[in-house]
């Protein structure tokens, strides 16, 4: 099997995906036995469901481990991440007003680890900790129909590039994180009714024109279901929600070319 070695270190030792694989996967641990100790539902996310489906574990050269909650699971998560204990960062907009709005809703991070991303166009503003970390996507009711979605979804796809260009000159646009945020909450209470969820009005980095939507009842209830040596939840129909979070093909291998970390350019365990 390929080691995808990530860095050398000036002693001879390697650091390779699998290494942070271990990490993420003790990570992954901790956050599931929090969040059944509480009734919290979740599932893995995107290319962390498809490792799930078609490894039972990390796609080999995955970097990064992604879960998801409904809104109303991720604020109770909120109010009890501190149950993950002192080895662990919390970073979200709730707790720390620098944090970036554009990133997924939380990144919980491991202490004593750092981690350099590939993306400097979001650099990490929470300086207490660039840990390596696990991504936490908040996920609200959405419309199918476009002509409710679309005029809240364009306007934060506007924001977007005003949040970013304040960020990059190290100034923190509050105001436009809140009104952003707030653009959020109201079309999730707006389609409350729906049968369909999807990543909330945060998540710009997809054609608003053909967003992320799921059948509700594709995802809830969740399932368990093998990932290395413990079971972790998915979707209730992995085949549903791979079609449309990843591609119908989902279970065709890329090119050998295109098997490599994406995420990481500098690391210390």
């Amino acid at each position: 099997m390929e080691s995808y070695i990530l860095k050398t270190n000036p002693d001879g030792s390697v650091i390779t995906i699998h290494d942070v694989q271990m990490v993420l996967l003790e990570m992954l641990k901790d956050i599931d036995k929090v969040c059944r100790e509480h009734d919290i539902p979740y599932f893995l996310n995107g290319g962390s469901a498809l490792g799930a489906v078609r490894h039972k574990g990390f796609i080999p050269w995955d970097d990064d481990a992604d879960i998801s909650m409904m809104i109303k699971d991720y604020r109770r998560f909120q109010a009890i991440a501190h149950h993950l204990g002192d080895k662990y960062v919390i970073h979200c907009f709730e707790t720390c007003n620098r944090y970036n709005v554009l990133i997924p809703g939380m990144k919980i991070r491991k202490k004593g680890t750092y981690i350099k991303e590939a993306n400097n166009l979001l650099a990490n503003r929470c300086t207490d900790s660039d840990g390596i970390f696990v991504d936490v996507f908040v996920y609200d009711y959405v419309s199918p129909n476009k002509a409710l979605d679309l005029p809240l979804r364009l306007l934060n796809q506007a924001l977007m590039p005003f949040i970013v260009f304040f960020e990059n000159i190290k100034i923190n646009p509050l105001p436009l994180k809140v009104w952003f945020l707030g653009n959020a909450r109201i079309y999730g209470k707006m389609n409350r009714n729906s049968k369909y969820i999807g990543f909330d009005l945060t998540w710009t980095f997809k054609s608003p024109f053909k967003p992320f939507i799921f059948k509700k009842d594709d995802i809830y209830p969740v399932q368990y279901v093998t990932f290395e040596d413990t079971m972790l939840p998915i979707a209730a129909h992995p085949h549903e929600y791979l079609c449309t979070a990843i591609a119908p093909s989902y279970n065709t291998l890329p090119p050998v070319e295109a098997r490599k970390p994406k995420h990481i350019t500098d690391i210390r365990l």
